[in-house]
């Protein structure tokens, strides 16, 4: 199960690469963030069942982080596009 941290880790660090090339680099630094918890998270030999707490832990503060963003930061209309 820990592999399974270091492949999140992965995929989150070349996420964080291309938001970085993309310029956008507040969201970089936040996967660059995400990167290096799934990392050090993936080679702690944690029990599956607490690696299963850890991750519904983290659901838990991204839709809660998700939910507030999109209600009340995002301007309505789609932002002038």
């Amino acid at each position: 199960m820990g592999k399974m941290y270091r492949v999140m880790a992965f995929w989150t660090g070349i996420f964080s690469i291309m938001f970085y090339l993309g310029d956008m680099y507040t969201t970089s630094l936040l996967f660059l963030g995400i990167t290096v918890f799934f990392l050090a998270v993936g080679f702690l030999k944690l029990s599956e069942r607490m690696y299963v707490y850890i991750f519904g832990a983290f659901l838990t503060v991204f839709f809660i982080g998700f939910t507030y963003w999109t209600t009340f930061m995002m301007p309505l209309g789609g932002g002038g596009h």
